[in-house]
């Protein structure tokens, strides 16, 4: 509840491609903090922009409550965001999140949602998230500038609350229920959703590398490590096998046991899942991707490419297009002080 005793309102606006799953992990806690409590704290509504039913990353059609602009007053507006955010914006929609912003509405969104937050302008000067696959692209096209993107699990700054995708929404509002009314509701609900423990905003997105590599062999961590940090201008194995104080024969053997590849295939596949990203999440020109992800040459990269893929980057590009040109998931009728 806030000071005055009456319930904290939240709204959602559902973005077509919004994951299910980021926007479950959002509001399904503030429904079990009014079961558990037996109060209502929270009042939440759905809104989509013209008040149809909107259809989720997973096909799901979800009925909401109103349409963008005529829904009731509210305290906080988190934007679900999801696949091809970048395709989803329009003046009315950003208007209508400036607008919120003005009047003192908190504003937060889930998985990409801070994409149009972002493109809105009220995360100028803020701190904040939004799914790690996307924090790339914005880097690479030097988007935003103003804004300061993290790979934080969700960011609580101020009056934003931004959170990537899947579960960490769960997280960010458990945060925001042990603010507003302690820690022992918020860890009655982590426990009714067998959620082991409640993860502070510190903690990273990216499953740990070690748990993705499928070990803890130190040497072939911290060449993993190395890679990903230079995708740019890969690193030549005798200088992968120099930092790591290894021999190149020693690392071959390493990957070879734990990973079934050599050092230089992994990197390469490092570098096309690097590339592809900004080719489905940017409007980079595809010369400019082939030079941010290390290739020598565009028909380097073209060709590296096809036998990744079985298709070039220019094809890639293209089904995307298609697909957009085609539409999203078809909707039918279907700085104040904030109490967080």
């Amino acid at each position: 509840m806030t000071d005055s005793g009456l319930p904290y309102r939240v709204a959602f606006l559902l973005v077509p491609g919004y994951s299910q799953l980021a926007f479950s992990s959002a509001i399904e806690p503030l429904r079990m903090a009014n079961q558990l409590a037996g109060v209502e704290h929270y009042q939440y509504h759905l809104i989509s922009k013209d008040g149809r039913p909107v259809v989720a990353s997973n096909s799901v059609r979800t009925a909401v409550d109103h349409p963008m602009g005529q829904e009731p007053a509210v305290d906080l507006v988190i934007v679900c965001g999801g696949v091809d955010i970048e395709t989803q914006s329009d003046r009315e929609m950003l208007a209508w999140l400036r607008r919120l912003a003005r009047r003192g509405t908190a504003l937060g969104s889930v998985c990409t949602g801070g994409f149009l937050l972002a493109q809105a302008g009220v995360l100028e000067g803020y701190r904040c998230t939004l799914h790690w696959e996307h924090i790339s692209g914005i880097y690479e096209t030097l988007l935003f500038p103003r804004t300061i993107f993290t790979s934080e699990l969700f960011v609580m700054d101020r009056d934003r609350l931004t959170s990537s995708g899947g579960m960490a929404p769960l997280d960010m509002m458990l945060n925001l229920i042990t603010r507003q009314h302690g820690i022992d509701l918020a860890e009655a609900i982590s426990e009714e959703f067998m959620h082991e423990r409640i993860r502070e905003f510190s903690e990273r997105q990216r499953i740990p590398l070690r748990v993705r590599l499928g070990t803890s062999q130190p040497k072939l961590v911290e060449v993993v490590t190395l890679m990903e940090a230079n995708i740019h201008e890969p690193l030549s194995l005798d200088e992968l096998a120099s930092h790591a104080n290894t021999s190149r024969r020693q690392l071959e053997r390493l990957f070879r046991r734990y990973l079934g590849c050599t050092p230089t295939r992994y990197y390469l596949e490092l570098r096309l899942t690097r590339a592809r990203q900004l080719l489905l999440q940017t409007d980079m020109p595809i010369t400019d991707i082939a030079m941010a992800c290390g290739f020598v040459s565009p028909p380097h990269f073209t060709k590296c490419y096809h036998d990744r893929h079985g298709h070039s980057p220019s094809a890639e590009r293209r089904a995307r297009r298609e697909r957009l040109t085609a539409g999203p998931p078809e909707t039918t009728a279907a700085v104040p002080d904030h109490d967080f």
